[in-house]
């Protein structure tokens, strides 16, 4: 079996943590072979490292999430880069803007946002990047930060426009996409993941949150990537197993610290 990797999921979100053997189970039984668990705050960090620390499949990142940007303002780069010198710590985020809810101050966002850049630049880890109805305020900071020096990275759970994806491409990212992609109003991600080189796909869950279609309004989990990959799949004339090796193998080419 060629097996699948989320490279997004929030395996210590209550819905998950609750029944984390049963999640492991059902993914393992789905043909998922690894996981990144991600941090959405610096103060609970070490919970989520010790879920990673748990399972040898399972990895994780350290970041500020920018809903939360307000209450850390005071995390640094140096912070960040000493946390992540962990074995399984395999990315810096999630991190970037969101523009939609606002839930904390736009320039904060901004701030904290440039201060991961710089993380990922420092330790070389990719840099995982939430963007929502901030599209064109990304491209200039990725654009002006890349100026200073290349960083890798991905746009997780891609739900912004060709400019955008086009813009990430360009400076080396790559582009991952959750179960939006199979959501019947989701013309204009398709649209972009029909574009994305087949060298720069990645999926990914976000769980619990955006379970894919048939489980849509459910709880989300790491096995149901397997009907995000069945849609690229499909929508890309590809095979499973084909759409399996090349995420799995772009994954690894990008989180190369993952074993």
């Amino acid at each position: 079996m060629s097996h699948l990797v989320d490279s997004h999921c929030h395996l210590d979100f209550p819905s998950l943590a609750e029944d984390l053997d049963g999640v492991m189970d059902r993914a393992a039984a789905a043909g998922i072979g690894t996981m990144v668990t991600i941090c959405t705050r610096v103060d609970r960090f070490a919970g989520i490292l010790e879920i990673a620390e748990r399972f040898a499949h399972v990895y994780c990142s350290v970041g500020l999430h920018p809903h939360d940007a307000a209450q850390e303002p005071d995390l640094t780069t140096d912070r960040l880069v000493e946390l992540s010198r962990h074995d399984k710590v395999v990315g810096i985020g999630e991190t970037g803007l969101d523009f939609h809810y606002d839930q904390s101050p736009r320039q904060t966002q901004a701030e904290l946002f440039r201060r991961h850049i710089a993380a990922s630049r420092e330790t070389g880890l990719p840099l995982i990047v939430h963007s929502r109805a901030a599209d064109e305020e990304m491209i200039d900071i990725l654009r002006d930060e890349f100026a200073k020096g290349a960083f890798p990275g991905v746009m997780h759970c891609f739900s912004s426009g060709l400019e955008l994806a086009r813009a990430a491409l360009e400076i080396g990212f790559y582009i991952s996409f959750s179960g939006i992609l199979t959501f019947k109003n989701a013309d204009e991600v398709r649209d972009v993941a029909a574009e994305v080189p087949l060298d720069r796909l990645l999926v990914e869950t976000d769980a619990p949150y955006l379970a894919p279609v048939p489980h849509r309004g459910k709880d989300n989990e790491p096995a149901f990537v397997a009907h995000t990959a069945a849609k690229l799949a499909e929508m890309r004339g590809l095979g499973s197993r084909e759409v399996a090796e090349l995420t799995s193998a772009n994954f690894r080419r990008l989180f190369s610290k993952a074993a």
